[in-house]
């Protein structure tokens, strides 16, 4: 499920400076490639042992991701439930307390970089 609301579409940061952010929130960059990386935070869900993956999607705008001071641009926030072994889906309703969780830590990360 995409995020519409998260304030945090085409807000721009240095890669170091979004690294550092993220990190603090509890977002890992996990996959990256020179013009594009994604953050990922794993929410698990005690009741059900379902996780849940809020991922924030980037593309850089200045430079490639082997230099820090890449200015990268975030383009889509969304969340999906982790499918066994390694697939994401994206269709299945989130639970509340999951959702709010995600949108505490959105804002928390909206905060760090504005």
């Amino acid at each position: 499920m995409i995020i519409e609301n998260s304030g945090l579409n085409g807000v721009q940061s240095e890669l170091v400076h979004l690294d550092e952010a993220a990190e603090k929130v509890g977002f890992v960059r996990w996959q990256w490639e020179y013009y594009r990386a994604t953050y990922d935070l794993k929410l698990t869900d005690r009741t059900s042992g379902s996780d849940y993956f809020l991922r924030v999607n980037t593309r850089a705008v200045e430079g490639k991701l082997e230099n820090p001071h890449t200015v990268l641009n975030i383009e889509a926030v969304y969340i999906g439930r982790a499918t066994y072994p390694h697939g994401m889906e994206y269709e299945s309703p989130i639970p509340k307390h999951i959702m709010e969780t995600a949108t505490q830590r959105l804002g928390q990360l909206k905060q760090q970089l504005v």
